[in-house]
């Protein structure tokens, strides 16, 4: 895929030189990625661009998922884009080298292809990947210049057929009754295409159709050229999938592409400790803390004095991971579990516990379940309390639960939606900003989308899903310490933990920071498998 025979176009690439080859390979930021780059890049950018990819992805998929305006998606996607993959534009206005639009360039060129062969293993991974890469590149061309558009749409040689001057003279009244833009037709450019190919457009009935043939104005021409892009994209994953088992053997690029599609964009919380060393008597009062899958399973376990093994490793783990150590897990299971005879509990139940701190069997120290893999994984039967609500509870149960929780009728309609459109995360995410909104006396309009005009709704604003249960009760943690360091004229302590939960430090803990490659770079994911780890995330939308 990428080769050495261009050492010489890379190195004047480097030194400022225009090189003719990249002016006609990259004349616009839009790609179909019909070619495979080839140019020499060295391991470790191969995965740090894949990365860098990967938030961007994720970044603009979850802002379309969390239906926000066009001026928040554009700052929340905005943002992603120009930390981990700006792309200049061409205008004369832009402060950009010729050298640093042809690095950008590349840099996209190189991603895409990377995070090709690492989705076309199988057809779930090649669905979020064509979906995602569709979002990103329709995202770019409606935000390209029309004069960017028309040449690259012009080196692409895409069979469309030009309806005539005198065609549209005798379709002129119909094609004006189909249109809801104001214009004059004659002056409009229309292409005549497959209906099939524009389903979008007929389906709000923005086209006149005429014998199994569609009439569209150049105005809407994205529908035309994304349609394009997905055929060709699709098509390529297909022959990637198919050739892929050849590079079985590559052990330098195939370690990284299996675990790239597999990759936990967040933390590993082993014990964060961020509510300090919890003692078993803490657990309690620390509930107004956690996620509603916890909560659930605390809930349960207090009234029934028991729960299966899944329930028990799911919100042990959670525990372990909010701080709660290995002495003071015994004895809250011990307490938990009153019905049994101290006898039974020891050998029944507590190898269980010391075996998930790593103290027995393979001495594995396991990490707590992330929100894949409750979702994903061993989903509950009868009788059980673990997974998650949003996944797995009934409609009329999840509703009430959301009642129990004093949220209203609107946000909980929203949150019902988010979960028939299978968001589960996204439906957590606006749970926990409606129930910290009222935790802090301030109405929940004011964090919706995850954006906040205020200092208070800006450490609830959620500008990125929840992921981990851990990662909820240290976000909720953080902010009631917030509120009552500021409630005691404490504005500086305030300040320190609103910092703490954009990834900054608090108390000498670190939150969620940037996070490290297995080469080299800024991010960090596990190998082990769902019985160690949960961390198995390449797909948001279930």
């Amino acid at each position: 895929m990428f080769t050495q025979q261009n050492r010489k176009n890379r190195q004047l690439l480097a030194s400022g030189i225009k090189s003719t080859y990249d002016d006609d390979l990259y004349p616009t930021r839009l790609n179909f990625y019909r070619e495979p780059p080839r140019l020499e890049i060295s391991i470790e950018e191969f995965e740090q661009f894949a990365l860098d990819r990967m938030q961007v992805l994720q970044a603009l998929l979850t802002a379309q998922m969390r239906n926000l305006t066009p001026e928040q998606l554009d700052k929340s996607v905005g943002e992603a884009i120009k930390k981990y993959m700006p792309m200049s534009p061409n205008s004369k206005g832009s402060s950009a080298s010729h050298r640093q639009l042809m690095e950008e360039r590349r840099k996209d060129h190189i991603s895409h292809f990377i995070l090709r062969l690492a989705y076309s293993r199988s057809q779930e991974l090649r669905s979020w990947f064509l979906r995602a890469e569709c979002a990103l590149f329709r995202y770019r061309f409606e935000k390209e210049m029309l004069k960017d558009q028309l040449e690259f749409l012009e080196k692409q040689n895409l069979s469309w057929k030009k309806v005539s001057d005198e065609d549209k003279r005798l379709l002129k009244e119909k094609l004006k009754a189909s249109s809801f833009k104001p214009g004059n037709i004659d002056e409009e450019t229309y292409f005549e295409v497959d209906f099939e190919r524009v389903t979008g457009l007929v389906g709000r009935r923005q086209v006149y159709i005429q014998a199994g043939k569609a009439f569209v104005r150049l105005s809407d021409q994205v529908v035309l050229v994304l349609d394009e892009f997905k055929e060709r994209l699709s098509h390529a994953l297909e022959v990637t999938g198919r050739v892929l088992p050849r590079m079985d053997e590559d052990d330098r690029l195939m370690p990284v592409l299996n675990n790239i599609n597999k990759q936990y964009l967040g933390r590993e919380f082993t014990s964060s400790a961020i509510a300090g060393e919890i003692q078993a008597s803490d657990v309690d009062t620390l509930k107004v803390h956690m996620p509603l899958c916890m909560e659930h399973l605390h809930d349960e376990l207090r009234r029934e004095k028991h729960t299966r093994h899944g329930g028990r490793m799911q919100y042990g783990l959670f525990l372990k991971g909010i701080g709660l150590s290995l002495e003071q897990a015994l004895l809250f299971w011990q307490m938990a579990l009153e019905k049994k005879t101290p006898e039974e509990f020891n050998k029944n139940y507590a190898y269980n516990v010391r075996h998930s701190y790593g103290m027995e069997g393979k001495r594995t120290d396991y990490t707590p379940y992330s929100c894949k893999s409750i979702i994903m994984n061993n989903a509950p039967g009868p009788g059980d309390h673990h997974g998650c609500p949003f996944r797995h509870f009934s409609a009329p149960n999840l509703r009430a639960q959301l009642t129990a929780h004093q949220v209203d009728e609107f946000d909980t309609e929203d949150i019902i939606h988010k979960v028939q459109q299978r968001h589960y995360q996204i439906a957590c995410t606006r749970y926990y900003e409606v129930t910290r909104a009222k935790m802090v006396g301030i109405s929940p309009e004011n964090v919706k989308g995850g954006l906040s005009d205020t200092a208070t709704g800006s450490l609830i604003a959620s500008q990125e899903v929840i992921e981990h249960p851990n990662q909820f009760f240290e976000q909720s943690y953080l902010l009631m310490k917030s509120k009552n360091a500021e409630a005691e004229g404490g504005a500086a302590s305030g300040s320190a933990a609103g910092a703490a939960v954009g990834g900054m430090e608090m108390d000498g803990l670190t939150g969620p920071a940037p996070l490290d490659a297995t080469v080299k770079g800024r991010y960090t994911y596990k190998k082990a498998g769902p019985s160690i780890s949960s961390n198995v995330q390449h797909d948001i939308d279930m």
